[in-house]
């Protein structure tokens, strides 16, 4: 126990010296606790430990010459709380790779605790298989019967692309008996949920609690047997909207998709305006085929959000929409710029006021490519669920509220 001086101005001195020592008075209110930082988003890790006052743990991530990673932890972490922040972006593989190494390196140098802050799930939108037909059953059901030209055209217009591989292979698919209504071509899906995949891999790596941002669906949750925190950007958007768009009020909240009803209907909620629905069917991955919008967005000012864009097709289609249906302008709200292939050319012959994205995905090369987009700073939000979840609080607060 520290003895007290019984001359008060050395007592003074004393106080004055140790409040000039910042990271040491830090450290005894954060005892325990190792955070390291993965090669993805290296600033955003950056932000979050100053923010928390602490400095980053330090890890040597190499390759090898036939592209193996290695990862090397440099300090002792046994008995810490350790986390672990990697964002799935970028080459999405190896940094999903590295992640996992690093989790299992911190797990048998006996870390008493090892959180992934995963700021961008990776594989979130492989979350279900794909619709095995109209009965889900490998067939196509019909509502009524056709005559033989219309079911033709019918099938061709939906599953071209089968009827044409059963026709190279000399298969011939042929009008449906006239006491059934089924056809019975193989759509029988293979795919893989590969974000339960991702889910596993954690796991088994030795991660005790994940901590993530805007999962693509909620229910990738149930996947884990573990902790999972999922934070929602909604409270940074909503103050980003009223702080930069002055026709707030008289703006409407628009889902690229029906996907993004829920999210959409919180954030007009909240402000207190309308929202409309963009519906939208896919000829394959990547590729929209058609758009009806749903609601009125005549001479007000649209806000599409949505969770995540890549190839941004969706949302350029999207504000094309809107203009044609008479809104003055159009921002676009994303959590997780993703932006790959002919994503910024796409924006930059928009018609967009504005694209803003969060920082959960490096941005600083796009915003030199493409001026038209700004980044809301979500660091503080990942620092404050670490510093709760460390010292056992809830992280619900941060749910509606950004912490200052």
């Amino acid at each position: 126990m520290p003895v007290l001086s019984a001359d008060p101005v050395r007592a003074k001195t004393l106080v004055r010296a140790n409040l000039e020592k910042p990271s040491s008075v830090l450290q005894s209110r954060m005892p325990n606790i190792k955070i390291f930082s993965g090669t993805s988003h290296p600033d955003l890790a950056q932000r979050i430990v100053d923010r928390l006052g602490i400095d980053l743990g330090k890890v040597v991530t190499k390759k090898f010459s036939n592209l193996e990673t290695c990862v090397e932890i440099g300090e002792s972490v046994r008995g810490e709380d350790v986390y672990i922040i990697q964002s799935g972006s970028g080459e999405v593989n190896d940094n999903l790779m590295e992640l996992l190494i690093m989790i299992n390196a911190c797990k048998i140098a006996s870390a008493s605790r090892v959180t992934a802050v995963i700021p961008c799930f990776p594989y979130a939108r492989q979350d279900k298989k794909d619709k095995a037909g109209g009965d889900g059953g490998g067939k196509i059901t019909l509502p009524f019967k056709l005559k033989t030209n219309e079911w033709k055209f019918r099938v061709k217009e939906r599953f071209g692309n089968q009827i044409n591989l059963r026709r190279d292979r000399g298969l011939n698919p042929g009008p449906p008996a006239q006491k059934s209504d089924t056809l019975p071509l193989d759509r029988q899906s293979r795919a893989p949920i590969s974000a339960k995949l991702v889910a596993n891999m954690l796991s088994v790596a030795g991660a005790d609690h994940i901590i993530t941002m805007d999962l693509h669906a909620s229910q990738i949750q149930g996947f884990f047997d573990i902790p999972v925190d999922n934070l929602y950007a909604e409270p940074a958007v909503l103050k980003w909207i009223r702080e930069n768009i002055v026709e707030w009020r008289n703006s409407i909240i628009v889902s690229p998709d029906a996907g993004g009803a829920k999210r959409v209907t919180s954030i007009a909620d909240r402000l207190n305006v309308e929202f409309a629905l963009i519906h939208k069917e896919r000829k394959k991955a990547n590729e929209v085929a058609s758009m009806v919008l749903v609601g009125d967005v005549k001479d007000r000012v649209a806000i599409l959000v949505d969770d995540m864009a890549d190839t941004c097709g969706t949302i350029c289609h999207a504000a094309e929409k809107l203009l044609e249906a008479g809104a003055t302008k159009v921002y676009a709200i994303l959590t997780h710029g993703i932006f790959s292939g002919p994503a910024i050319s796409r924006i930059n012959n928009a018609c967009f006021e504005a694209v803003v994205v969060t920082n959960t995905i490096p941005q600083e090369q796009h915003m030199k490519d493409c001026p038209r987009i700004q980044c809301i700073d979500v660091s503080m939000m990942f620092a404050e669920a670490v510093r709760r979840t460390h010292n056992g609080e809830s992280v619900s607060y941060l749910f509606s509220n950004v912490p200052y």
